[in-house]
């Protein structure tokens, strides 16, 4: 049996000294992208209240665009928003991103990215 499969992985980088995550599923499409964090730590935090929430669907706020193009947030349990995904065309295109987020955030490794 082959255990060599493509997974879901967060990728967090630094850039001026500041710090963010995109998620990204196991076919390397950025589903999820966070905003800056002063420390790595709070980066951190970050992506675990992502996996922790995304299985809560009151935890996605779903939004239009005022060019008629759909996009969501994650939020945590305070309402701060931990990351948004990408503007898609239609709804359904924004559900199938929140269902990605769903089934790819829990199981996500971490990688540092220079």
């Amino acid at each position: 049996m082959n255990n060599k499969k493509s997974i879901s992985m967060f990728e967090l980088k630094k850039s001026n000294d500041k710090y963010h995550f995109v998620l990204k599923a196991s076919n390397g499409q950025v589903i999820l992208s966070s905003q800056m964090y002063a420390s790595k730590s709070g980066a951190m935090n970050g992506i675990e209240s992502v996996k922790k929430n995304c299985g809560d669907d009151a935890s996605f706020e779903k939004k239009e665009a005022k060019n008629g193009k759909f996009h969501f947030n994650v939020k945590s349990t305070n309402g701060q928003i931990i990351g948004s995904s990408q503007m898609y065309a239609g709804e359904s295109g924004m559900n199938n991103g929140i269902e990605s987020v769903q089934k790819n955030a829990p199981g996500a490794e971490v990688k540092e990215i220079e």
